[in-house]
């Protein structure tokens, strides 16, 4: 067997740092470069391993142009739909107007049909059944008109001297009279009376 020759110092110092030289080049490649955002965690036995941070990314802001395209595409869209809700809004006033109107007309036609009933009231009072009762002795015109129909009786007071029927509803039974009174206040109201 052939002998090697023993080597100097020198000649063995010079494959450990070709080795250490590879093994340091080998790690910076294989950590991507040196970060100073590279730590080393250390995980625990039975510790579920550490996620690695989530790298934020910088969305490009959009540029005027874009948004200008974004506003003239939906500006269609936006004047319809508040044309929309303006309609809506304007049907909703006029159902509320309709709703008033109905019952300002069913007002207007309770107040003629009172009218009506005024007037028909007083016409029954003619002169001359009137003239018969101013003729007649307070005491015996009060028994009559008990008897007599109230409205009839109410209007025919309501054409009579103030003097003559103040006595004659005097004479009368205090039911009847007031009976009588109320009628006559009602009928001479000028104001609706509801």
């Amino acid at each position: 067997m052939p002998m090697i020759p023993p080597l100097s110092s020198h000649e063995r110092r010079l494959p450990r740092t070709i080795l250490f030289a590879a093994a340091a080049l080998a790690a910076m490649s294989f950590s991507g470069g040196a970060d100073a955002e590279d730590t080393v965690r250390q995980v625990l036995p039975g510790a579920q391993p550490a996620m690695a941070p989530q790298r934020l990314t910088r969305e490009k802001a959009p540029d005027q142009s874009e948004i200008e395209r974004f506003c003239s595409n939906i500006a269609d869209a936006a004047r319809d739909r508040r044309y929309a809700l303006q309609a809506e809004e304007l049907k909703q006033l006029q159902a509320g107007i309709d709703q008033r109107m109905k019952a300002l007309d069913e007002k207007k036609a309770e107040y003629e049909t009172w009218l009506k009933r005024r007037e028909v009231f007083l016409a029954r009072a003619e002169d001359g059944v009137v003239k018969i009762y101013a003729g007649m002795k307070p005491d015996a015109a009060a028994e009559r008109l008990a008897i007599v129909n109230a409205d009839l009786a109410a209007a025919i007071l309501m054409k009579l001297d103030s003097r003559k029927a103040s006595v004659i509803l005097n004479e009368m039974d205090q039911k009847a009279a007031a009976t009588l009174t109320g009628i006559m206040a009602s009928a001479a109201r000028r104001i609706d009376p509801s």
